[in-house]
């Protein structure tokens, strides 16, 4: 009897892009200057964040140069990598925000509903180089399709070609300078940071608009 090969496709991934911002080593110092004085301002407020500080989504107005550079810049992205079926060229609707995560702060689970694409940019990683995975503080991201996939047979995973098995989770550790963005949907949450100092992030939320014919 012969062997038929068997031909794996993945249907319906989820994109996941990541980068290192090019201009980022010269807007670090000017975008952390900028949040610290927010929070010496403002209280913030109190969304997903848990014990960390957020600013709130005005960012544009107040984070100088560098946090408008850096808006155009994922803008851009955002616009690369969408297709409208009927050509139309969306106009983008923007908000921005900074986070601060003190030792011990998080997020909780969530999305951003009403948006296309969400980003996040990492300031500081308050690692301060250390490979140490018990400082937390990951991003992870959730299997859109759970819970469903599991509700009967929540220990019974789908075995990879290369013999590991799939996850409900996917965590991302963040670094200094770093690019993630993703589909406003995905659910996504942030571990425990238990680093020594600061971690420092920008998040910003872009929501596709047409104009009406």
């Amino acid at each position: 009897m012969v062997a038929t090969q068997v031909q794996v496709s993945p249907l319906f991934t989820t994109s996941l892009l990541t980068e290192v911002w090019a201009e980022g080593a010269a807007a670090l110092g000017p975008l952390k200057a900028a949040i610290l004085e927010r929070q010496r301002q403002t209280t913030g407020v109190q969304l997903s964040n848990v014990l960390g500080w957020q600013s709130d989504d005005r960012m544009p107005e107040w984070g100088g140069d560098a946090a408008r550079r850096l808006l155009a810049h994922v803008q851009a992205r955002c616009e690369a990598a969408s297709r409208d079926l009927d050509g139309r060229r969306p106009r983008w609707i923007s908000n921005m925000w900074a986070n601060i995560s003190q030792p011990g702060a998080s997020n909780q689970t969530h999305s951003h509903p009403g948006a296309y694409w969400s980003a996040v940019y990492y300031v500081e990683d308050g690692y301060g180089g250390s490979p140490d995975r018990a400082l937390g503080g990951e991003l992870v991201f959730l299997d859109p399709r759970m819970p469903m996939v599991r509700a009967r047979t929540p220990d019974l995973r789908w075995r990879k070609p290369d013999g590991r098995h799939d996850s409900q989770e996917v965590w991302f550790r963040p670094s200094a300078g770093r690019l993630v963005m993703f589909p406003s949907w995905l659910m996504h949450s942030v571990r425990p940071y238990r680093g020594q100092g600061s971690r420092i992030s920008i998040a910003m939320n872009f929501t596709a608009r047409f104009e009406a014919a």
